[in-house]
């Protein structure tokens, strides 16, 4: 017996001069531990988030009849995109689009199973509604509805289902959105043959003006017969081509809806975090969603593609790259979804299970986790503060064992604390100074193609700061009889105490994303309480195990949703304009990701020999990338794969005087950059050097006077350029015509007008010399919540092009009509007529570099004065 526990302690020595000299692991073993982190985040963390399921093909269809068939869906999608862009008021959108979809549609009548019947109607609407602060008006759009019913239902409760098969100029729209088209029409394929009834009718909204923005949603739920029963909403759209569809919107109020989406989903993929970004703007996009819910009050899912965010909106979102698994991995889901939402017995009544917010995520896409709001604020402060007592506990522990009074240690407690805060904010400076200097030097984006480069230009050197500033206490006061051991244990006490005071401040700002760090403190105060348990927190070294092990499912999870993210947002920052700095946003996204992935990770780092150098080596893997970032290598752009944008128009500007006379008339090329990097193509494209910001014109001429598309690009107005050019051919102009003027008090004025033109048209509405709109026939609210002049009326027609007719009422204080009134500002867009671009305009589009994605259409913009 005596010779055995000889042999054992002999072995745990041999062991331990292994991996261990002088209460420290050897350094050679740091690479180890280092690439395990690496290893496990590359074998299990990336392919959970790429993971899709095996698709099924036509031939599976006998086998499986219940299913949804990856195949058909992808049949209707070439079919679809065959049309090529499908833009508002085009030839291809209005009559090639919903031929697409009543052929296929009559082929699903012909197979209609013995448990349903189908109704099918085509909505032509007109309306308007308050975009932003824009008034965004429509005529004549196109929805083609479809509803499925049980035979003989008579239930006035419905289940709405969205998508839109509109597109973008010079877009095919394969993946947005396309591809939910050809699912929808493949779910209702299979939901007619079905055997199994449905318990409620289920409305297919084939939407046709999404891209105006949001047009047809809102001539649907304001207008549409079948409106008012639809009482829940899943809406499909798409930021990418493909990948799996993310839940970033439920609700909002409507627990029950999670509760459904969980019971149901096959392949889970769902974030409260997307959802709190979506709707504070941090992501540029909007959905018809938003359109539901405020102008309908329906409660639903909001569901996109969002991989390969590159081809988004360009001319490269084409069928033949869209991953057949994408389409079985959204059709499992959205008929499961179907099934389940339109057989709830919350959807009878939804207004009384409006019960608040939830808080959801899927883990690893192997299952939802979801518990309502105060569930959530329950669970985050009561992990919060259990991880505060467990640490107080450790901290306790600690000094009664080193033989140290309470009182030095809590004082000892507190240094660290400043400490590791000084390390937190040396961390995140550094990212940020690093992102200045890319953008000073002209290399911002470097890492938009080669997204490993972000992680040494950001991460590791946050990594080095939080690591930077312990390792030199820890140097310079190497002379205190503390064990290494205890100290960095202080350490990593002090970061879970950080994270749960943040944790609590977070909860009480209502932000359900805390979740994330409740997280982090929970798995550190389970190893922490293991550590205790077995008094392993005595041991110089081997209280690192039981943290290690604790900290992989945390890192797994925190890595498998950051990768998706990233995924996500890192095409994103091609189309955020030029005004933001990219590589700042992305400095600040990859401080609050290393404080969740690294944060008990780097601290460990001190526990090896030779930490300082393993420490600067990380600044080493910096230096490294900010060299690779000047190569070729990181340019940031390629062609097809990862383009760069520029809206450009061949433009007319001609401006009016008070009798009607031309006073300033110019043509040319106004661009509309994307993102940051403008001056990539300022050698390459013809007559770019000539290129002058318009912010000058922007003092002279009512919102700059240029044809601005839409209410974003308003927004970033003084961003364009203009290239003088020659002439550009265009259509019918944008024609007011004064129908009649009528002076209805001393004081007061009212025109009757009418406008004519392209299908893609606006309106700017100036009062001058005093003047001011008391009336229009417009929508009310921009007078009716005072908003400032100019007043910005977007307006766009389907299949009817006749003339837009409005009145407007203006007072004049001084009752002097014998100066102007009004500045009629009218753009026009031939957004689909490439028949008009002139062989000047088609030799500038072909002088810019490959890596160019380039939306050219025709414009004007004319000013009138009344």
């Amino acid at each position: 017996m005596c010779s055995e526990a000889q042999d054992k302690v002999a072995k745990a020595n041999c062991c331990e001069r292994v991996f261990v000299s002088r209460e420290k692991i050897k350094w050679y073993w740091a690479p180890a531990f280092i690439g395990f982190w690496l290893l496990i985040y590359s074998a299990i963390s990336i392919p959970a988030s790429n993971h899709l399921p095996r698709p099924l093909s036509i031939k599976d269809e006998a086998k499986y009849p219940e299913r949804f068939i990856a195949e058909r869906a992808e049949l209707n999608l070439q079919r679809l995109v065959a049309l090529g862009p499908r833009v508002v008021g085009s030839r291809e959108n209005e009559m090639g689009s919903i031929q697409v979809i009543t052929s296929t549609m009559q082929k699903v009548r012909a197979e209609l199973g013995a448990v349903h019947e189908i109704e099918m109607d085509v909505q032509v609407a007109s309306g308007s509604y308050i975009h932003w602060s824009a008034v965004n008006m429509y005529q004549s759009i196109q929805n083609f509805v479809v509803k499925i019913s049980p035979k003989g239902s008579n239930s006035s409760t419905y289940l709405l289902v969205n998508s839109h098969f509109d597109t973008v100029p010079a877009g095919p729209g394969a993946g947005d959105d396309g591809s939910m088209v050809a699912v929808m029409m493949e779910t209702l394929r299979v939901l007619a043959k079905s055997k199994y009834a449905l318990k409620h009718p289920v409305v297919f909204l084939f939407n046709g003006a999404e891209e105006n923005p949001l047009q047809a949603s809102h001539a649907f739920i304001t207008q549409h017969k079948w409106a008012k029963n639809c009482k829940a909403l899943i809406n499909l759209d798409s930021a990418g081509n493909g990948g799996r569809e993310i839940l970033f919107q439920s609700g909002p109020n409507h627990p029950w809806l999670m509760k459904s989406y969980r019971r149901a989903i096959k392949h889970p993929y769902a974030s409260t975090i997307a959802e709190e970004m979506f709707q504070h703007n941090f992501i540029p996009s909007d959905t018809d969603f938003r359109i539901f819910r405020d102008h309908g009050a329906v409660p639903g899912l909001d569901m996109a593609y969002q991989y390969n965010g590159y081809v988004y909106h360009t001319r490269y979102d084409r069928a033949e790259i869209f991953p057949r698994g994408s389409f079985q991995n959204t059709g499992d889901n959205l008929l499961a979804l179907i099934r389940e939402i339109s057989s709830a017995p919350e959807l009878e009544d939804t207004s009384k299970h409006a019960e608040g917010h939830t808080v959801y995520y899927d883990v690893m896409g192997w299952f939802l986790v979801f518990y309502t709001e105060t569930e959530g604020i329950i669970l985050n402060v009561v992990v919060s503060i259990g991880a505060i007592v467990v640490c107080g506990l450790a901290i306790k522990l600690m000094a009664t064992n080193s033989g140290i009074k309470l009182q030095k240690m809590l004082k000892r407690t507190l240094h660290t604390f400043i400490l590791l805060i000084l390390g937190v904010v040396a961390g995140a400076t550094l990212p940020i100074i690093i992102a200045v200097f890319m953008d000073i030097t002209h290399m911002p984006l470097s890492w938009f193609t080669h997204n490993w480069l972000m992680l040494g230009l950001y991460f590791c050197p946050f990594f080095f700061g939080v690591a930077i500033v312990p390792a030199l206490y820890f140097h310079y006061t190497a002379t205190d009889r503390f064990p290494i051991g205890q100290r960095v244990q202080l350490l990593m006490h002090c970061h879970c105490l950080f994270l749960a005071l943040l944790t609590l401040v977070l909860t009480i700002c209502s932000i359900r994303s805390a979740f994330v760090l409740m997280l982090t403190c929970m798995f550190y105060t389970v190893g922490l309480v293991f550590n205790l348990a077995t008094s392993l927190h005595t041991r110089n070294v081997v209280w690192i195990i039981p943290h290690i092990v604790c900290y992989v499912p945390p890192f797994l999870f925190f890595a498998y949703f950051s990768h998706s993210f990233l995924v996500t947002f890192i095409p994103m920052f091609g189309r955020f304009g030029d005004k933001v700095n990219p590589d700042l946003i992305l400095a600040v996204f990859s401080v609050a990701v290393g404080m969740l992935i690294g944060g008990f990770i780097v601290p460990m780092l001190h526990m090896f020999r030779k930490s300082k150098t393993i420490i600067c080596a990380l600044l080493g893997v910096t230096l490294v990338c900010i060299i690779i970032a000047v190569t070729p290598l990181g340019f940031p752009y390629r062609p097809e794969t990862s383009v760069q944008r520029f809206a450009v128009l061949h433009a007319k500007r001609t401006f009016h005087d008070a009798n009607n006379n031309v006073r300033r008339s110019e043509t040319g090329y106004f661009i509309m950059p994307q993102d940051r990097r403008t001056y990539s193509v300022k050698n390459k494209v013809i007559n770019m050097t000539l290129a002058r910001s318009v912010k000058e014109e922007c003092l002279k001429e009512t919102l700059c006077g240029f044809p601005l598309y839409n209410m974003r690009w308003h927004n970033t107005r003084e961003r364009g350029l203009w290239i003088p050019a020659s002439e550009p051919v265009l259509g019918t102009l944008p024609a007011v015509k004064v129908v009649s003027k009528k002076q209805l008090t001393p004081n007061k004025i009212r025109f009757e007008m009418e406008l004519s033109g392209p299908d893609h048209m606006g309106i700017f509405v100036q009062p001058l010399n005093g003047a001011r709109v008391v009336g229009w026939s417009f929508h009310q609210a921009p007078l009716r919540l005072n908003y400032q002049p100019p007043y910005y009326i977007y307006f766009s027609y389907g299949v009817n092009g006749d003339p837009l007719k409005f009145w407007l009422e203006l007072e004049k204080p001084s009752g002097d009509w014998n100066t102007p009134t009004l500045e009629l500002g009218l753009h026009g867009h031939w957004i689909h007529h490439k028949e008009l671009h002139t062989e000047d305009f088609k030799k500038f589009l072909s002088s810019f570099p490959s890596y160019v994605d380039a939306t050219p259409w025709p414009a004007s913009y004319d000013t009138w004065l009344y």
